[in-house]
């Protein structure tokens, strides 16, 4: 995982012997370069679903001298053992700037990269940056961020028109992107969904309950129809989930 021997090959002017060192894994610093700031797609989670992607990362890196090279990998897992890991479209530099913002693109690849959903969740970044002048840093875990599994969720209320104070049905399917096969699979069991209503001539919803999803992904309950208005189903995600809000279902009230 350590970057030194890959760096120390694309940077061969570099003097700093202990760059072709890949024993150590723990933050390194040579001299006066540093890494100031890291962010992941603006600092938002990140959702893919069964198609690749791109993501963006900015590295920060300042060096009174410049900076030769700043580059950064995507993993997850462990640094010195990573379930997977994600290199950079290309790295940036060199540049005479004494501070550099470097807009480094990676490509997540749904079933290579990650290879399947159990990689949902903490991923990191190890960034580093070089100077002309041979001073360096190698930072293990310059930032973590969520990546998340896509998900999909539908609404349907039955029956419609229905008439004042009787049963409505509202039912739902809520989905997640499987990375292993590229398709949408239903989510497991016992999963929190809220069922929202916004009263005709309403701007607002309002939460009715939270029903659990059932063992093959779906959500259904039954309310009282008081008046017109639109349901939908609304949830909240995990660390490993995105969250999602279905199309409202307007309901006539007769």
């Amino acid at each position: 995982m350590r970057l030194h021997t890959a760096v120390a090959a694309a940077c061969g002017v570099l003097a700093l012997s202990a760059l072709a060192v890949p024993a150590a894994h723990a933050d390194e610093r040579f001299g006066d370069t540093d890494i100031t700031a890291v962010t992941v797609n603006g600092g938002a989670p990140v959702v893919l679903g069964t198609s690749a992607r791109t993501v963006t990362v900015e590295v920060t890196a300042t060096d009174p001298a410049g900076l030769e090279q700043i580059n950064a990998t995507l993993y997850r897992g462990p640094f010195d053992a990573p379930e997977a890991t994600v290199a950079s479209d290309a790295a940036c530099g060199p540049t005479s700037a004494t501070t550099t913002t470097c807009a480094l693109t990676f490509t997540l690849t749904p079933g290579t990269a990650p290879a399947d959903s159990s990689q949902a969740g903490t991923w990191h970044v190890s960034a580093y940056a070089i100077s002309p002048d041979s001073d360096a840093v190698f930072l293990d875990s310059a930032a973590e961020f969520a990546l998340r599994r896509a998900t999909g969720l539908t609404v349907d209320a039955t029956p419609e028109p229905v008439k004042f104070n009787r049963p409505l049905t509202v039912r739902g399917d809520l989905t997640h992107a499987d990375w292993a096969t590229g398709a949408s699979v239903a989510a497991t069991a016992g999963q929190p969904v809220q069922l929202q209503f916004r009263k005709a001539g309403s701007s607002a919803y309002c939460t009715v309950k939270t029903v659990p999803t059932a063992a093959d992904g779906t959500v259904s309950t039954t309310v009282r129809a008081k008046s017109d208005g639109t349901y939908r189903w609304s949830y909240a995600g995990t660390n490993a989930t995105a969250p999602a809000v279905s199309p409202g279902d307007f309901v006539d009230v007769r």
